[in-house]
C-alpha cells in the first residue's frame, strides 16, 4: 500500500500543499492531470528524490518519509528513462542488484528471467544506441524490476510510442504487475493507456488528488487536462 498523507512539497516557486492519496496493496493506480500540475513531483516525493516540507509517506504501513531512496524498495521509471549510453542492456538489468551486492548466480538468474519476461534476450549485449523506443522502455522497466521492489512508480513510461507498441507494452505491464503483486502508480496523459491498466483512477487538478471511477475512461483519446474526466480546473 502507498499512503501519501497531507504532503507538502516545494520546488522554487512551485508548491503542492496537503496532497493525500492511497493506493491499496497490489493495485494498479493511474494518475492523470494537466501539464505542470505536479504529477512527477508526487512520484519523486514518494521515491525520495524530492524532500517534503510536511506530511507523511507510508509504504505497507511503514513511515518512510525520511528514508533514503535506496532503502525504500521502490522501482522507478522516469520520463526520460535515464538509461546510460555506455552500458549494455545486461549491465542495466544488473545495475541495482550489483549495488545491493547480489551474488553472481543471482545476477545471472535474474537477468535471464527478466530477459525472458520482457522479450529482450537478443539485446543483452547491445548498448542503448540503436534500440527502438519500445526496446528502451523494456530495458528501463527491467532495471526498475530487477531487485523485486514492493512498489513500482512509472512516469509516462509509454510516451511517444506508436499505438500498437503502447498497447503491447500495456499488456506486458499489466501481466508483470499481477504476477509480481506490485503496488503500482503510473502517470499518463493517455485515456486509452489508463483504461487498459487502471484498477484505480486518480486525477491531480487545482492542487488536489481526486479519485474517479474507471468508467470515466470510456471514451478514446488522450487527456490533456484533468477537466476531461470531470474535474473542474477552477
Amino acid at each position: 500500500m502507498i499512503e501519501v498523507e497531507n504532503v507538502t512539497v516545494r520546488s522554487g516557486p512551485f508548491e503542492l500543499t496537503n496532497i493525500s492519496a492511497t493506493i491499496p496493496e497490489g493495485k494498479y493506480a493511474v494518475l492523470m492531470g494537466g501539464t505542470g500540475q505536479g504529477k512527477t513531483t508526487i512520484l519523486e516525493a514518494i521515491c525520495g528524490l524530492r524532500s517534503i516540507v510536511s506530511g507523511r509517506i507510508r509504504l505497507e504501513g511503514a513511515d518512510i518519509t525520511r528514508w533514503k531512496p535506496a532503502d525504500r524498495s521502490i522501482g522507478y521509471v522516469p520520463q526520460d528513462l535515464a538509461l546510460f549510453p555506455t552500458m549494455t542492456v545486461r549491465e542495466h538489468l544488473e545495475f541495482a542488484l550489483r549495488l545491493r551486492r547480489a551474488s553472481r548466480s543471482l545476477l545471472s538468474e535474474r537477468v535471464a528471467e527478466l530477459a525472458h519476461v520482457l522479450n529482450i534476450g537478443p539485446l543483452l549485449d547491445r548498448r542503448m544506441r540503436g534500440l527502438s523506443g519500445g526496446e528502451s522502455q523494456r530495458v528501463a522497466l527491467g532495471r526498475a524490476l530487477s531487485f523485486r521492489p514492493r512498489v513500482l512508480l512509472l512516469d509516462e513510461p509509454l510516451k511517444a510510442l506508436d499505438e500498437s507498441t503502447r498497447d503491447r507494452l500495456c499488456e506486458l505491464l499489466r501481466t508483470i504487475q499481477k504476477n509480481e503483486g506490485l503496488t503500482t502508480l503510473h502517470v499518463t496523459h493517455s485515456r486509452n493507456e489508463a483504461r487498459l491498466l487502471a484498477d484505480k483512477l486518480l486525477v491531480l487538478a487545482a492542487g488536489r488528488v481526486h479519485e474517479h471511477p474507471t468508467t470515466d475512461l470510456s471514451a478514446r483519446g488522450d487527456v490533456p487536462e484533468a477537466a476531461i474526466v470531470g474535474v473542474s480546473q477552477k
